[in-house]
């Protein structure tokens, strides 16, 4: 086996808008408190070569990714399905996807250069191919998050930032990370750290770059480690948000080193615990699934569109009004539904999931933000004895609410979508599981 690590820089000038927290909030960065990065790591095992790339980015469109793709099956030779990247989601980074209503602001100059510093992280991973061993643990990794479906709200903040504080129900929230350790010439070259969790600690009103939780841990483990690269992936982070939420700009700037320390503590311990695991095998696959969509018609949607257009006309609405702003991201959503359903387009394209095994891990994912329970549903019945479930890769498309969500209504299942100007999901936490464990099969049949 090789094993090849490399990370570019992919930092975003000060004065790019910011992406998340809510709508038309015109928030512009104005310092760097933390650089951003590409980090790539390419493994090969008896002929076959797969990389990931975790960005410190909110997200990656399709369109960027088949960019990546495009550039390194010219110059290193990789096969669209052998590039897997997956993103942080931190919400303090720019707006990377052109088609998202009003949560940043899409900078071309900023999108133009991106495929090519992640491409050229790839690159360089590959040109550092050389002979090396993976090892693995999992570890106890608490009092980062809490289940937001189940715990409206944060606990103050100073319960929070106790040593010792946890969730009154832990087991709704991820409570373990597992580290991937990688060892070349008798040193840790690299390593990669999975872990669920929302990484908001910052807030609406931070306006300095940063990877959040995710990125200041990883960089950490780095400085601790010269000279290697740490990639971060995202598992079901949908209804599991980090324990320091919606503070004030230095409360949260504060608190963000508290909990990103947290989560180093317990992604060095895998690294000091991490046992060898065999490799004798690497592979990859895509595969296009249509998930189900709300059975809406053009007349629904336009009585809809007509409700929302009306409270915009209210005499006393004003723009500082976040219902209102939030009424011109449904608005915006709806006309843009009512378009492809008025043309007749195709209302539930196929959506790309991929499968990447190295040895017993297998990354199972997709470009949602998975609910927790659809992750359990799938490491329960995978095949692999590492099944990983990955959100955010390739693409984003929101969020995968389980069913309760879903009958429940509100943000996750029914205005993430608007957001994106497509339909919402219909049965996703009965379709996403199935799908992710035939990626699973499919590995398993390629070993």
């Amino acid at each position: 086996m090789r094993i090849g690590l490399a990370k570019i820089d992919i930092t975003p000038r000060v004065g790019v808008p910011l992406c998340g927290f809510g709508p038309f909030l015109n928030r512009v960065s104005v310092a760097v408190r933390d650089r951003l990065w590409a980090r790539a790591m390419a493994v090969e095992q008896g002929g076959r070569r797969v990389v990931i790339v975790s960005c410190d980015l909110l997200g990656v469109s399709g369109a960027t990714t088949a960019a990546v793709r495009e550039r390194l099956r010219k110059t290193v030779g990789l096969e669209p399905s052998a590039v897997m990247i997956v993103c942080t989601h931190t919400h303090s980074g720019p707006d990377t996807l052109a088609d998202l209503i009003g949560w940043g602001g899409f900078d071309p100059p900023y999108m133009e250069l991106l495929p090519r510093r992640i491409a050229a992280a790839v690159e360089h991973a590959v040109a550092d191919l050389a002979d090396a061993d993976l090892l693995h643990a999992q570890t106890p990794c608490e009092g980062i998050g809490l289940n937001r479906e189940q715990d409206r709200d944060a606990p103050p903040l100073e319960e929070v930032l106790l040593d010792g504080w946890r969730p009154a129900k832990p087991e709704l929230t991820d409570t373990t990370c597992h580290v991937l350790k990688v060892v070349r010439d008798g040193r840790v070259r690299g390593f990669v750290s999975y872990f669920s969790c929302h990484p908001v600690v910052c807030c609406q009103a931070n306006h300095q770059i940063h990877g959040d939780y995710a990125g200041v841990a990883t960089n950490l483990l780095e400085r601790e480690y010269p000279g290697s690269v740490g990639l971060f992936l995202q598992g079901a982070n949908g209804d599991i948000n980090s324990c320091v939420v919606h503070k004030g700009e230095q409360e949260s700037l504060l608190a963000l080193d508290v909990i990103a320390a947290r989560y180093a503590n317990a992604v060095r311990r895998g690294l000091h615990e991490a046992q060898p695991i065999k490799v004798d095998t690497v592979c990859t696959v895509l595969q296009d699934v249509a998930f189900k969509r709300r059975p809406w018609i053009a007349d629904e949607v336009r009585a809809k569109l007509k409700a929302e257009e009306t409270s915009l006309a209210d005499p006393q609405a004003t723009d500082a009004d976040t219902e209102y702003r939030l009424a011109v991201v449904r608005t915006l959503g709806l006309r843009r539904i009512l378009t492809r359903l008025e043309s007749a387009a195709e209302m539930s394209p196929p959506i790309q999931l991929q499968g990447l095994r190295i040895g017993p891990v297998a990354l199972l994912a997709s470009p949602f933000e998975a609910f927790r329970q659809i992750k359990a549903e799938v490491q329960a019945a995978a095949r692999a004895p590492l099944a990983l479930v990955v959100s955010l890769a390739n693409d984003s498309l929101g969020y995968a609410p389980d069913r309760l969500a879903i009958a429940r209504g509100g943000y996750a299942s029914d205005m993430v979508p608007l957001m994106y100007g497509i339909k919402p999901f219909a049965e996703l936490h009965e379709e996403l599981p199935a799908a992710l464990l035939a990626l699973d099969v499919a590995l398993d049949a390629s070993d």
